[in-house]
Formats: C-alpha cells, sequence, structure tokens
C-alpha cells in the first residue's frame, strides 16, 4: 500500500524526532569515551569534542594503579551478582504461586502487595528498622530490603498468566509436580520476561548509590559508583593521585581520570546488555501450542 503524503510528513518528523532524540543520549557518552583516551594536552586546550586527540591509555592507567577502584569494582559485583541472583529467585517463587488458579487467597496476597506500592515507611524509619537488626554496614541492608520488587512480581505473575493452560495440563498428565513443572516448563517459557527483570534488577544493583552512601560506613566497602562520584565531586583528583606517584603521572589530566571513571562503571551494562537483548524480542511462545 502507498503510503500518502500525511503519511511521509509524519514518518519525516518521527524519524527526525527519534534521532534528536537518540544524539543527545550519545553525544554526552561519546565526548566522555574521548576524553578517556585523548591526551593531557589536547582536554587542556579544549580540542576534544566526540573523537579522542592523540589516542593513550595513561588515564585508565592512573586510574586502576593510583586509585581504589578495583576493590571499588570487586565490591559493585559482588552487590550486583548477589543481589540479582537473590531477587530473581525471590521474584520467581513469588509470582508463580500468585499465577495459580488454585493457589487459595492468591488475590488477598496480590492486594497486600499492590498496598505496599502506594506507601512507604521514609528514609529515617527504615533505616532505624536496618540498625535494629544490625544491618548497616553491611550488604544485607542493600540485598533484603530489594529481594522483592512488587511491579517485578506483577509483570511475572502476568507473563505466567499468559502461558496457554494446554501446556500446564500436558505437564500435569505427564507427572510433572510443581517444582518440575516450574523448572522444567514454566521458566523454559519464561525466558524473555526473566532476561528483562534480571536486566532491571542488575542495573538497579549496579548502580546503588544513595543506600550504599547511607548504609555503609565502611570506605573499604564502598562499590564503584561511590567512588566514581566522590572522585568526581573532588575538584582535587589528580592532586591526591599525584601525592601518592609524584612524577609517574605528569601526562594526565583530573578530567581524563574521572572520564576514564565513568567509562569503568558504563561498560560493564553496555557488555551484558547484548546477550540479554535477543530474549527482549524473542517470540518464544510462538507455535508452543498446537491445534
Amino acid at each position: 500500500m502507498k503510503a500518502s503524503f500525511s503519511d511521509k510528513m509524519f514518518y519525516t518528523f518521527n524519524y527526525t524526532m527519534l534521532t534528536l532524540i537518540g544524539l543527545s543520549c550519545l553525544l554526552p557518552l561519546l565526548h566522555i569515551v574521548s576524553l578517556s583516551f585523548s591526551e593531557s594536552h589536547a582536554i587542556h586546550s579544549g580540542f576534544v569534542s566526540i573523537w579522542p586527540v592523540g589516542w593513550e591509555l595513561e588515564s585508565y592507567r592512573v586510574l586502576f594503579d593510583n586509585t581504589r577502584v578495583i576493590p571499588a569494582l570487586w565490591n559493585s559485583v559482588q552487590i550486583t551478582v548477589v543481589g540479582t541472583v537473590l531477587s530473581m529467585i525471590a521474584t520467581t517463587l513469588t509470582a508463580y504461586p500468585l499465577s495459580r488458579n488454585y493457589f487459595y487467597g492468591r488475590r488477598v496476597f496480590t492486594l497486600a502487595m499492590v498496598f505496599t506500592m502506594m506507601f512507604g515507611s521514609g528514609l529515617i524509619p527504615h533505616y532505624l528498622v536496618m540498625k535494629q537488626y544490625g544491618l548497616i554496614d553491611s550488604y544485607w541492608v542493600l540485598w533484603l530490603p530489594s529481594l522483592i520488587n512488587t511491579y517485578n512480581v506483577l509483570v511475572m505473575r502476568t507473563f505466567f498468566d499468559n502461558i496457554p493452560e494446554e501446556i500446564d495440563e500436558a505437564g500435569r498428565m505427564d507427572g510433572c509436580g510443581e517444582w518440575t513443572h516450574l523448572i522444567r516448563i514454566v521458566l523454559p517459557l519464561s525466558m524473555p520476561v526473566i532476561a528483562t527483570l534480571t536486566l532491571f534488577n542488575a542495573v538497579g544493583y549496579w548502580n546503588s548509590f544513595m543506600n550504599v552512601l547511607i548504609y555503609i560506613n565502611d570506605t573499604e566497602k564502598y562499590n564503584l559508583m561511590v567512588m566514581i562520584q566522590q572522585m568526581i565531586k573532588k575538584d582535587s583528583v589528580l592532586s591526591e593521585v599525584m601525592a601518592l606517584q609524584p612524577g609517574d603521572i605528569a601526562d594526565v589530566t583530573g578530567e581524563g581520570i574521572k572520564a576514564a571513571g565513568i567509562m569503568v562503571v558504563v561498560i560493564p551494562m553496555l557488555i551484558i546488555y547484548p546477550f540479554l537483548q535477543r530474549y527482549f524480542v524473542k517470540g518464544v511462545m510462538l507455535g508452543s501450542v498446537k491445534g
């Protein structure tokens, strides 16, 4: 069907706006990448835009050799991996029974969970509760309160609800119990929602900032996000690094080190996303039920 003039105008406007929005997100990232790989004199002179000038890795070398970025990176990996695994297990085990029609009281439990989305305890009561349980200065203070996200549970429960009943009945006829049915039938069919929620949880834990800043007092347990934020906040970052290794980092700038730190924060999520992207668009249910 041939597109009308109004359709062409709409498509042109739509593509133009999407392109501008995409560039507004991409250009700042390209600028940070360029700063992290550029020579110090180019950064000082303001010649760096979206393409590196000089192409060198001194900023990264100084960042990894003279700051606590590696311990902070390890802390972030611990927080993200353990938190994501625990959250996905808890979310799955909560959503599955709520999706079963024969689960007694599932409507009551669902309404109780939705109620928690409308009201919050506030920062100070939450802090006092965490302190009362002895979770301050422990990563459990990050994991336990975020173990179950009501929105994620509702999304997964809805996906489980959409699995055709014929599949459930076929599994029951083959003698599947609840655990076997969940692990061998439901979860393989639910990879799109599992991948999506895994990415949401991983990004949330990786970007943990306020909770770490409030509940973690030991600087040795700071994650990468807090460490990089403090580095960016301090204008004296280069002088502090030079005090540790004087004369060895004359060819770097504070802006270059900060940019390198930002890239260390961003790169892991950019690496993980392509591996999960295919599940977002994969029609895993297509053809699973044949008439």
